[in-house]
C-alpha cells in the first residue's frame, strides 16, 4: 500500500526530474541526444523517474489533483520502458519543451501545500 505520507517525497522527484531535464536541454541540444545514445538515454531516464514516482503518488493524492494528467504522465513511463523502441529524441524534447512547463508550476504547489498540511 502507498503512504500518502510519502506523497511529497515523490513530488521533490518529479521536481528534481524536470529541473534535471531542463538544465540538460539547456547543455545538450536534440541534435546531441541523437548523436549519442547515452546523452539520449540519460533524458529518458530522468522522463522515467517522473513518470515512476508518478505511480508511486497515493490515488487519494491524484484524485484530490486532477488538474494534472496522472495517467498520461505514469502512461509514457510504460512507454519508455516497454516501448523504448518506439521513442525518438525528438519525443522527448517535445515533453521536456512543452509539458514540463506546465508541470513544474503544479508540482512546486503541490510540494508547498503538503509541507504546510504537514507543519
Amino acid at each position: 500500500m502507498r503512504e500518502r505520507i510519502r506523497d511529497k517525497e515523490r513530488l521533490v522527484h518529479i521536481l528534481t526530474a524536470i529541473d534535471n531535464l531542463t538544465e540538460g536541454s539547456k547543455r545538450y541540444t536534440v541534435e546531441d541526444a541523437e548523436k549519442d545514445s547515452i546523452i539520449f538515454y540519460g533524458f529518458v531516464k530522468q522522463v522515467e523517474i517522473i513518470g515512476e514516482a508518478t505511480y508511486k503518488l497515493t490515488k487519494e493524492f491524484r484524485a484530490e489533483h486532477p488538474e494534472v494528467e496522472w495517467e498520461v504522465i505514469e502512461g509514457m513511463r510504460h512507454v519508455l520502458v516497454h516501448g523504448y523502441y518506439e521513442i525518438t529524441p525528438h519525443k522527448v524534447w517535445h515533453v521536456i519543451h512543452n509539458d514540463l512547463p506546465i508541470l513544474r508550476p503544479q508540482i512546486e504547489k503541490f510540494i508547498k501545500e503538503e509541507s504546510d498540511a504537514n507543519n
